[in-house]
């Protein structure tokens, strides 16, 4: 037996119809498209949006609150617990990145106040909260602000 002698058993396959071929084929004359109407003429397209003319659901719901995107700032954000892990003695965002702590060196960087730390750090961040920063202020260490 070879690949080129292979082929599928008597009825697993069926050519498929083709459509506009006469009313033998079963789909002459109209060509499966129905009688009149937008999807029986030529350029008809089938927009997954479109509701058959009526109000379409996005224009159907009310617009509520406040989208705040253009100015938003997003902070990574990076507990004690995890810095204190770390055992270093400066932390910035170039060593949070490469520890796996940030996605991106470049974007901004919030120290929050969740856990404990032992030993002084230099921390250098985009911003710190309350907590966090009287935490590294009572351990002996200190904060720059980028």
């Amino acid at each position: 037996m070879k690949l080129h002698s292979l082929k599928p058993s008597i009825g697993a396959t069926q050519s498929k119809k083709r459509s506009g071929r006469g009313h033998g084929s079963g789909l002459g004359r109209t060509a499966g498209r129905g009688e009149k109407g937008y999807h029986a003429r030529s350029g008809s397209k089938n927009r997954s949006w479109f509701e058959g003319g009526q109000m379409p659901i996005h224009r159907r719901l009310p617009k509520r609150g406040f989208s705040n995107s253009l100015f938003r700032k997003t902070y990574q954000v990076v507990n004690l617990q995890a810095i204190n892990e770390l055992g270093l003695e400066t932390v910035d965002a170039q060593i949070l990145h490469e520890k796996g702590l940030v996605r991106s060196a470049l974007q901004p960087i919030k120290i929050l106040g969740d856990g404990n730390i032992e030993s002084s750090v230099k921390v250098t961040a985009s911003c710190f909260s309350k907590s966090a920063k009287e935490k590294i202020e009572q351990a002996g260490g200190s904060i720059e602000v980028q």
